[in-house]
């Protein structure tokens, strides 16, 4: 057996949506916050994150996370979120993933009923609570960082499609919120294929034109992300197809999306604060939202949601790098 590399790896799925937790082989990443690692990552190592996340390793929806120390003395450990579309600020799914590897592989401390979990990310410290019992993690409820409205009753002209009308509010990540049925689209997994095309020209379409920027982090920037609303979505149980760059659905119910969902309902005043909400993946996986209270980012209204939802352990690896791999990085098709 030869390896250049040798990366461990617990792997888990959130409500359907993967999460392979990188344990060990990649060492500490240069930065003195995440923020930074991330720029350090995303500059010289994204190597790594398509060999561990693009074929023959992983797949078009492949979603992973790099374990740290922390860089700040509150959190227990540090995470970067890596997926084919890149390295993201934040991950809602990942962080349940992630919190469910750490509890049940004893790599916190885990107490019964409820165990928490400090999470240093790029996009600030997120709390996940993670209900305990006989040692398994039943439920992860995450507090996020403040999700907020970027703006309301927007319109974009898109290439094939004309002019579409969308929300973009942040929940970690950007998310462009539009009723399918604005786009002629039915809520069908039969018609996956126009809908993750229309998905992805949205996306491209409003970068050109208007692309949204962090009003404190200048680094978080973009919409990848576009949160198809199904017929009769309400403040209460909302469904939805998330298409997502550079071409796929999320199978959970998107834990930054449903933070950013919420900010929308709650500045359109449909949602207020203590209130639960049931978000509905495309495969019918679900997260329940709450926002616990109302804040500002950068002088902007904002709320602080939680997401509540399960993950499961599916396997441990290690992942090796041939010297005569053909496929260094990995590949898309």
């Amino acid at each position: 057996m030869r390896t250049r590399n040798v990366f461990h790896a617990v792997d888990s799925h959130t409500e359907g949506m993967p999460t392979r937790v990188i344990t060990g082989g990649i060492g500490v990443i240069p930065g003195t916050t995440m923020a930074e690692r991330r720029q350090h990552f995303v500059a010289h190592l994204d190597h790594l994150r398509t060999l561990l996340m693009y074929e023959p390793r992983g797949h078009s929806a492949m979603s992973g996370a790099i374990l740290q120390p922390p860089t700040r003395p509150d959190a227990d450990y540090g995470v970067l979120f890596i997926e084919v579309s890149g390295c993201l600020p934040m991950c809602g799914h990942g962080t349940m993933g992630v919190a469910t590897v750490l509890v049940e592989t004893g790599m916190v401390t885990v107490t019964e009923p409820v165990t928490q979990v400090r999470l240093d990310t790029p996009a600030g410290l997120v709390v996940a609570d993670v209900e305990v019992s006989d040692g398994v993690a039943r439920r992860v409820t995450l507090q996020n960082v403040p999700a907020y409205v970027h703006a309301l009753d927007q319109t974009v002209a898109v290439r094939g499609v004309g002019d579409v009308g969308y929300d973009l509010a942040y929940g970690g990540n950007f998310y462009a919120i539009v009723p399918i049925e604005s786009v002629g689209l039915p809520f069908d997994r039969t018609e996956k294929q126009a809908i993750l095309d229309t998905g992805l020209a949205i996306m491209a379409a409003i970068n050109d034109t208007a692309p949204p920027r962090h009003v404190e982090d200048p680094g978080i920037h973009g919409c990848h992300h576009v949160y198809f609303t199904a017929p009769g979505s309400d403040a209460k149980h909302s469904r939805h197809a998330m298409a997502i760059h550079p071409g796929w659905f999320d199978r959970s119910p998107c834990g930054t999306g449903t933070s950013a969902r919420m900010a929308q309902l709650h500045a359109r005043g449909a949602l207020g604060v203590d209130q639960d909400f049931v978000n509905e993946s495309f495969i019918g996986t679900s997260f329940v939202g709450r926002l616990i209270g109302e804040t500002t980012v950068g002088g902007r209204p904002a709320v602080v949601p939680t997401v509540s939802g399960r993950a499961w352990l599916t396997g441990t690896a290690q992942y090796f790098l041939d010297p005569e791999d053909p496929f260094p990085q990995g590949f898309l098709l």
